[in-house]
C-alpha cells in the first residue's frame, strides 16, 4: 500500500472535522459523514467528500474513523456502514467510549471481518485542528502500516498499549487521563467559585501559587476561559465532559474502585448543562456552584 489512504470519517463534531482536515492536507482521500449534514458541509471546501449515508461514507475506504458521541452511537452508526465494508478493512475506533463497549464494537468488527484498532485520541479543539493529538492505540501488530499514515496525519505521537483492540487497554489509559484532565477542570472552577464567593481577586491566587508544585499551565488555561467569557466555541463540551465522567465511574465501579470525586465532577457536568452551558466549554462547570446562569 502507498502511504495515502482513502479514509471514511464517522462523525465531524469538534474532533472529527479537525482530524478529517488534517486528514485531507495530508494527501488522503477522504469522505464523511455526521448525522448532522451541516456539520459535514464545511469540510467540502477543505476537500473532503461529504457523504449522504455512514455506508456511502466507508464504501472502498481502506480505513474507518469513527468519532462520535458514545459507544452506543458508534455501534448504530456502524451497523448501518459495515455492509458497505470489505474484509480487511481497518477499523480506527476514536470515541472515547465504555469498556463495554469496546467489545462490543469489536464484536461488530469480527463479524464483518474488519481489522479493529481501539484508539482514542488525547487532546481537545486545538490539538486537534493543529494535528498534534496523541493517539492511545491498541490492535494487531501485522496490520499497522495501514493505520500509521492516519495516526501521523491527526497526531503528533502514537502510543502503543497492546495488540488486543478488544481487550480496551488504549481506552482504560485514556479513561485514566481523562479522570486527571476532569478533575483539574472541576478544580479549576470551584476555586474560582471560592474566590468569587469570599471576595478574592483570582489573581492573587495565581500569584500566590505561581512557580511553585501548585502551578500549572491547565489550571491559567481554564480560568482564562471563564475568567474572559471565552467558554464558546468549546474545546470540549460539558455535555461530553459529563458522558466521559459517567464513564471513568462506571469503569471504577465495574473493577472494585470507587471515585468519589469524578462522580461528583458528573453532578457538577450536570448542573452546569441543566443552566443553560451544555454546549460551552467544560470549563463552564464553573457555573455548577452557583443558582443561575450568571454565576452570581
Amino acid at each position: 500500500m502507498t502511504d495515502t489512504r482513502t479514509v471514511g470519517v464517522l462523525g465531524t463534531g469538534i474532533m472529527g472535522a479537525a482530524m478529517a482536515r488534517n486528514l485531507v492536507r495530508a494527501g488522503h482521500t477522504v469522505r464523511v459523514w455526521n448525522r448532522t449534514r451541516a456539520k459535514a458541509e464545511p469540510l467540502a471546501a477543505d476537500g473532503a467528500h461529504v457523504a449522504g449515508t455512514p455506508a456511502e461514507a466507508v464504501r472502498d475506504a481502506d480505513v474507518v474513523l469513527t468519532m462520535l458521541y458514545d459507544g452506543g452511537t458508534v455501534l448504530e452508526v456502524m451497523r448501518e456502514a459495515a455492509g458497505a465494508l470489505r474484509p480487511g478493512v481497518a477499523w480506527v475506533q476514536s470515541t472515547t467510549a465504555g469498556l463495554e463497549s469496546v467489545g462490543e464494537l469489536a464484536g461488530l468488527a469480527g463479524e464483518h471481518g474488519l481489522v479493529f484498532y481501539d484508539a482514542p485520541v488525547l487532546g481537545t479543539k486545538q490539538p486537534a485542528e493543529a494535528g498534534q493529538l496523541v493517539v492511545l492505540a491498541a490492535g494487531p501488530a501485522e496490520g499497522r502500516a495501514a493505520v500509521t499514515p492516519v495516526f501521523e496525519a491527526v497526531g503528533a505521537r502514537t502510543v502503543w498499549t497492546g495488540e488486543d483492540g478488544a481487550a480496551a487497554t488504549a481506552t482504560r489509559l485514556k479513561l485514566v487521563a481523562n479522570s486527571w484532565v476532569l478533575a483539574a477542570t472541576a478544580a479549576t472552577g470551584e476555586a474560582l467559585a471560592l474566590a468569587k464567593g469570599l471576595g478574592v481577586d483570582p489573581q492573587n491566587f495565581f500569584d500566590l501559587i505561581s512557580g511553585g508544585p501548585l502551578d500549572m499551565g491547565y489550571l491559567h488555561a481554564k480560568a482564562a476561559l471563564i475568567l474572559e467569557d471565552r467558554l464558546v466555541p468549546a474545546s470540549f463540551a460539558v455535555t461530553t465532559a459529563e458522558k466521559d465522567a459517567r464513564l471513568i465511574v462506571e469503569a471504577g465501579e465495574r473493577n472494585g474502585v470507587r471515585l468519589d470525586v469524578a462522580a461528583a465532577g458528573a453532578e457538577r457536568f450536570a448542573r452546569a448543562a441543566a443552566l443553560g452551558h451544555a454546549d460551552e466549554d467544560m470549563a463552564a462547570a464553573y457555573f455548577a456552584s452557583f443558582d443561575d446562569k450568571a454565576g452570581s
